[in-house]
């Protein structure tokens, strides 16, 4: 499987909301943004998310692979129920970008390093 099939595979059971399969892609020592959350931490994350904005779903925007890495521009257009970010939304819809870089080793996803968009949030909240 390509580094972009992979990716793909990937977000597709994010976007499923497959918990028991996130083991095939996501590593057990993982780590997001610097933080040690391992598999059971970045799994939690992600439920979280899902419950704070029922109907996220992840979208690319621009993939790129140069293996181990994936670097990655992801679309969300989406309502947060409460705060976001640390931002009041409660249930309005607003749109932004992730962009995020991967490195996988050993087939699984150990590294993520992210950053949102929240000046963008900012301005359509204000």
């Amino acid at each position: 499987m390509t580094l972009q099939a992979f990716y793909r595979a990937y977000l597709d059971c994010l976007n499923r909301q497959d918990w028991d399969a996130l083991g095939r892609y996501v590593a057990d020592d993982a780590k997001h943004n610097g933080r040690p959350f391992g598999l059971s931490g970045y799994r939690s994350m992600l439920i979280k998310d899902f419950e704070d904005i029922p109907d996220l779903r992840f979208v690319i925007d621009r993939l790129a692979c140069d293996p181990p890495l994936i670097a990655v521009r992801l679309l969300f257009n989406c309502s947060p129920k409460g705060y976001f970010l640390g931002l009041k939304i409660n249930g309005r819809r607003i749109s932004f970008a992730e962009n995020v870089f991967y490195e996988v080793k050993d087939g699984k996803i150990a590294d993520v390093l992210s950053v949102i968009d929240k000046t963008a949030i900012e301005d359509q909240i204000t």
